[in-house]
């Protein structure tokens, strides 16, 4: 299914329909403030096991990320001294992504790599998504690296391309092509390990 969802004001009845299928196991495909990205419920580990299936991503050697709605409740999932969320205070939301260390609320197959990757993208749909599951979302972009092609920024040709493989497609206008910038904090000074969209101020 491909829906069109407007990122200056999301429609509350087309953001339910969503969540629904977040809340039964389902995979989508969304907009952030970077690229396009495919998630699901980041505490469903079935869900999860299938995105990295998909992308074959082994989840005990890669970083896994989630999508949080803001920072107010960040502690629940990882780690974070006063400095690390000063940063991010700061930086966020914002084409960020920072790894931190895991915290044992967070389901086993995040904990084989013991750190997550934490978002709060400046994008509106799915920040809502987020807030109205009231779980973080799983996220990882639908590009490769070796791939940067046109279906990865333009929300139909998403949709021919991965309709077999995830339950909605969410038109949010066309994506961009650069990646979050990446900041390692694990070891309590961060680190730019990707240098993507975005600036990071300290």
């Amino acid at each position: 299914m491909l829906i069109k969802i407007y990122p200056e004001n999301p429609n509350g009845k087309e953001i339910d329909k969503v969540v629904q299928i977040l809340q039964d196991g389902g995979l989508i495909i969304y907009p952030t403030d970077t690229v396009y990205a495919i998630g699901c419920d980041a505490l469903n580990v079935r869900a999860v096991e299938e995105i990295c299936k998909m992308k074959n991503i082994n989840p005990e050697k890669s970083n896994l990320s989630i999508i949080c709605y803001d920072l107010s409740n960040i502690s629940e999932y990882a780690r974070v001294d006063n400095p690390t969320f000063k940063l991010m205070k700061k930086n966020l939301p914002g084409p960020f992504t920072f790894i931190l260390n895991t915290t044992s609320s967070l389901p086993k197959i995040y904990k084989n790599k013991r750190t997550v990757g934490i978002r709060v993208p400046d994008n509106n749909i799915i920040r809502e998504l987020v807030n109205s599951l009231g779980n973080p979302i799983l996220t990882t972009s639908i590009k490769d690296d070796d791939e940067m092609l046109e279906y990865s920024t333009d929300p139909e040709l998403i949709y021919e391309k991965y309709k077999e493989q995830v339950d909605i497609v969410i038109d949010g206008g066309y994506g961009g092509i650069e990646a979050s910038t990446i900041v390692d904090c694990t070891d309590g000074e961060p680190e730019i390990i990707r240098q993507g969209k975005g600036e990071l101020s300290t």
